[in-house]
């Protein structure tokens, strides 16, 4: 078993290696330039657009609907341990090339909701298909059929085999267990192996309120998000802002740190000249993708259910999931982190690394810190079951068709992998949905490159009757 670990280990370095990381970010620069840098331009646009819907539009959710439900696939773990990882490995400075990563994620995202919408199909129930398979297979053409095939496996395996289901129930179990029964008190022998009472009774708690959402798919998905989505994430700035605001002469200092360690050449202890801002570039903007997933290709799956007429339009709002979720909170976790000091702690490791940082730095003392955190992180990991059901539900749709009877038999082994999900080893788990993630990234980055033109064309198209006055803000 640890042989096995140890090759799957291996080729999840190679999949999420320079060469894939390098193409993610080359498609963001080519992007941003091809759009003159929409990003920026119109970013005041696309958050009036993420809470206004569009009159007469067609699709299943509202567009905030639809934002939720792909933000609650990517707020999540990435962005109280990836950060706190990003940070620990590569120092302050990772936190300046995670924002680059975003800045750039911004405009490939934007890319991937208007191609999502513009491409999107209605099955014969009346569902809203979309997402990468749909614009490689009708925008490339048939030829191309075969690309689409191995996104939609690939995002098959991710969702069911790991980051959606096992690595997620698994965190939530564990934060509740750090929390309740440290130490291991109450105990019970299942699998011939012995649990917390803490796990168990989250782990079935969690696993009955998933089959219970999931089971009225992407409306009762979307509803559940746009609800709890926004409550979490305020609730975690607005802690993040206190251990700011209660620290304001740090802050100088911190700024400081990041833009030194971003851009120094010194050489790290036994290293070659400019390992530092190595080091810094490569876990910044390896966690930032991860957290935000720009260049994935799942949050156009979710994109596509929109009730848009304008695939430009939800494009900008889709845009908005990555400021959200790096530019925000992420940058709130890292400011947090660094003023705290806690990465420097060798002892500290993933999420204890954010705890030890809110600990230090809220008023509240560290029982009522620890419970805040231990909240955020499992109702994040919880969201992020949800959304990537959805995302799992639809590459089984692209791949044999919308069928009612397999797709609840689909949700019933997902919910089967939640439940088991806590009982099981996950260091392969993750890894494992690391390669996956990292698959599906490859077929969906070439297909937007390659539809670049497209998505410029619609953008410019959209703009005219904009400044025409045939369409409103």
């Amino acid at each position: 078993m640890e042989r096995i670990n140890e090759i799957i280990s291996t080729i999840d370095e190679y999949v999420w290696g320079l060469p894939l990381i390098i193409l993610i970010m080359i498609c963001g620069i080519i992007l941003s330039v091809r759009l003159g840098f929409l990003q920026i331009r119109r970013l005041g646009t696309a958050l009036k657009y993420m809470v206004k819907n569009e009159e007469g539009g067609h699709g299943e959710v509202s567009s905030f609907a639809a934002l939720c439900t792909a933000l609650s696939a990517t707020v999540g773990t990435g962005n109280i341990v990836g950060v706190a990882t990003a940070i620990s490995a590569g120092g302050p400075g990772a936190l300046f090339w995670m924002e680059i990563a975003a800045f750039l994620g911004m405009a490939t995202k934007y890319a991937e909701g208007l191609l999502a919408v513009k491409y999107r199909v209605k099955d014969k129930q009346g569902n809203i298909l979309g997402g990468p398979f749909y614009y490689i297979e009708k925008g490339l053409g048939k030829k191309w059929k075969w690309l689409a095939v191995v996104f939609a496996v690939c995002g098959l395996g991710a969702g069911l085999m790991g980051i959606g289901t096992i690595t997620q129930i698994n965190g939530i179990t564990s934060a509740v267990n750090n929390f309740f029964d440290p130490d291991s008190i109450y105990t019970v022998t299942i699998f011939g192996m012995e649990f917390t009472w803490a796990t168990v009774i989250s782990g079935v708690i969690i696993t009955l309120l998933t089959a219970l959402i999931i089971m009225g798919g992407i409306k009762r998905i979307s509803g559940v998000s746009k609800i709890v989505i926004p409550v979490m994430i305020v609730t975690y700035i607005v802690c993040c802002l206190i251990i700011i605001l209660t620290h304001l002469t740090a802050i100088p200092d911190a700024v400081g740190a990041i833009f030194s360690g971003a851009f120094s050449t010194k050489a790290a202890a036994g290293g070659a000249a400019g390992t530092v801002i190595m080091a810094a570039m490569k876990s910044g903007v390896a966690r930032g993708i991860f957290s935000n997933e720009a260049g994935l290709g799942s949050a156009p799956i979710a994109a596509a259910a929109a009730k848009t007429n304008e695939p430009a339009r939800q494009g900008l709002v889709t845009m908005t999931g990555t400021f959200i979720d790096t530019i925000i909170v992420c940058t709130m976790t890292g400011l947090s982190i660094i003023i705290a000091g806690s990465y420097r702690s060798a002892e500290l490791k993933g999420v204890m690394i954010t705890m030890d940082a809110f600990n230090q730095g809220l008023p509240f003392g560290e029982q009522i810190s620890s419970f805040i955190l231990m909240a955020c992180l499992a109702v994040f990991a919880f969201t992020t079951i949800l959304g990537w059901n959805y995302y799992s539900e639809r590459c089984l749709a692209y791949l044999f068709g919308s069928n009612r009877i397999l797709t609840y038999i689909f949700r019933g082994v997902y919910v089967a992998a939640v439940f088991i999900g806590p009982y099981l080893a996950v260091e392969a788990v993750w890894n494992i949905a690391d390669i996956f993630n990292g698959l599906m990234a490859i077929p969906n980055i070439i297909a937007i490159l390659l539809l670049s033109g497209v998505v410029t064309s619609e953008t410019r198209n959209y703009l005219k009757k904009l400044k025409d006055g045939r369409i409103r803000e």
